[in-house]
């Protein structure tokens, strides 16, 4: 028992004291989500007390044995110090410094470590106490063999878990699909499986082994390129539109503006996979293929894809297909009754706007029948900037916002915000000039474009109303160059005067029109 006296000597029990306490200090301040992992420590460090108080207390008994007690609780007093020291080295290193450093090692690798330094510890101190290693080591080989043959399916998943940490063929973080069709993200891999959390808020448990044994699909990895995963949305369309126009109509619409957790890289593209079978349908078989980024937001990215494809279609007048058998049926008068009142909503919608003030009521009805029903969903782009003009929107519902692009680059000014009832993209329409600017949807809106014949028309029948029109087209042209260029309130007025007359004259000539003074 002289040899328990150097431990008392050297306070032992304070120094390690003074060690979790720091250590637990370090913890608490640098990381304090890994704070239970000081409990452990804590335990030890518990049990090293009371043996090592058992030990004094043997020590300074007078019973027989007492003292052959005393030096096996010596042995286990030392035994517990070096696990208690073990365990707060561990807890500096690999959650402390290591985080501090930005270096993240596999947790089971760190749990591999720490027990390699519990076996030297452990040998040392046995060694140290005079106990043969080579006794400790057969009679572990035994105990071991034992276990192994009565615990081969948890040594076989504890196995499969150190081989998928150190090949690194999964990480935490990594999406999976699971022989079941299951997907879900890596949250853990531990010892004996491995923690899968899926779009459902479900929890799955996969033994390590089953990993190891079944091909597993890592989704949307690719070696050099990020984490993206490719879906595919479907629709249907009948024989009466060309392939080829549909396709461009629904790229036009998905390419113009970005999606949100759609990757511009590659860009979407639209097939047409298929035809009708068997003589059942009367329909192509078409499909948007994209690359999702936000692999968890599948359902909500593929309905934004849908409303794309779904106003782009409707801008284009190409309906999605009914079922064949579907016959709809309607009296001839309740169609010509439709129709006129939607004439009637579209001349009220002209009428509450600048432009078409100048019209007589008949004009504006007239203008009505050449307006088409062109909707967007929040975040397309309506008129691109540098385009062929084609068309004048009228906005009857909604928000869109005119953005300006720098040359060469890609950095936008918005210049100015629309609410229904407005009109936009005249200019073009009316000189034939390109788009000078984006005008993008902030909400879903609902627009009338009307094309250069229909409005050809009007004009044939009365030029003087292209005075008008320039005037109206000339003060939003000034309003937007102020708005850009800081224009103050006299140069505003000499650059209306000279954009009416200039776009008068385009008009003119745009039209045919016969020249005429503006007055």
């Amino acid at each position: 028992m002289q040899d328990l006296e150097p431990i008392i000597a050297k306070w032992g029990a304070l120094v390690l004291g003074g060690a979790l306490l720091t250590v637990a200090a370090l913890v608490n301040r640098f990381a304090p989500h890994r704070r239970s992992r000081i409990r452990y420590a804590l335990l030890l460090y518990v049990l090293y007390l009371v043996t090592w108080t058992l030990a004094l207390a043997m020590r300074h008994t007078s019973l027989p044995t007492a003292h052959d007690w005393a030096e096996h609780l010596k042995l286990a007093v030392e035994l517990l110090g070096a696990f208690t020291l073990v365990n707060l080295v561990a807890l500096t290193t690999f959650d402390v410094f290591l985080p501090l450093l930005r270096l993240s090692p596999v947790a089971l690798t760190g749990d591999l470590i720490v027990g390699l330094a519990y076996l030297v510890a452990t040998f040392g101190v046995l060694n140290a106490a005079g106990v043969s290693a080579s006794s400790v080591v057969t009679t572990s080989a035994v105990v071991s063999g034992v276990l192994a043959l009565s615990l081969q399916a948890t040594l076989g998943n504890i196995l499969g878990g150190v081989a998928l940490q150190l090949d690194g063929s999964v990480h935490v973080g990594d999406w999976l699909q699971l022989p079941d069709g299951k997907q879900g993200k890596v949250l853990a891999i531990r010892w004996r499986h491995t923690v899968v959390e899926t779009r459902d808020w479900e929890t799955i448990v996969v033994p390590n082994a089953n990993l190891l044994a079944q091909n597993i699909i890592i989704l949307g990895k690719r070696e050099g390129r990020p984490v993206q995963y490719r879906k595919w949305v479907f629709f249907n369309v009948d024989f009466r539109y060309p392939p080829s126009r549909v396709i461009d109509v629904v790229r036009e619409a998905l390419w113009s503006a970005p999606i949100e957790a759609v990757a511009d890289d590659p860009k979407p593209s639209i097939i047409c996979y298929d035809f009708a079978k068997d003589g059942r349908d009367s329909f192509g078989y078409y499909a948007v293929r994209y690359w999702l980024t936000d692999l968890p937001n599948d359902d909500p990215t593929n309905s934004r894809i849908r409303t794309r494809i779904y106003s782009a279609l409707k801008r284009a007048g190409i309906p999605l297909a009914r079922p064949v058998q579907t016959l709809f049926m309607r009296p001839e008068e309740n169609e010509e009754a439709e129709a006129a009142r939607h004439r009637a909503r579209k001349a009220r919608a002209m009428a509450t706007i600048g432009l078409f003030q100048s019209l007589t009521p008949d004009e504006r009805t007239t203008l009505a029948d050449h307006l088409r029903y062109a909707p967007f969903v929040a975040g397309e782009t309506c008129t691109k900037q540098g385009a062929v003009a084609h068309w004048l929107y009228v906005l009857t519902a909604g928000t869109v916002e005119i953005r300006r692009r720098r040359e060469h680059g890609s950095l936008t000014k918005t210049l100015a915000t629309l609410e229904a009832p407005a009109v936009f993209g005249e200019m073009g329409v009316m000189t034939g000039e390109p788009r000078s600017a984006d005008v993008v949807a902030i909400t879903d809106v609902e627009c009338y474009r009307l094309d250069k014949p229909g409005l050809k028309k009007i004009l044939e029948a009365r030029p003087e109303i292209a005075q008008a029109f320039s005037k109206s087209t000339a003060l939003r042209r000034v309003e937007l160059s102020a708005a850009q260029e800081h224009l103050d309130e006299q140069a505003q007025q000499d650059r209306l005067a000279s954009e009416e007359t200039r776009i008068l004259d385009r008009m003119q000539e745009f039209f045919g029109l016969e020249r005429t003074t503006r007055i």
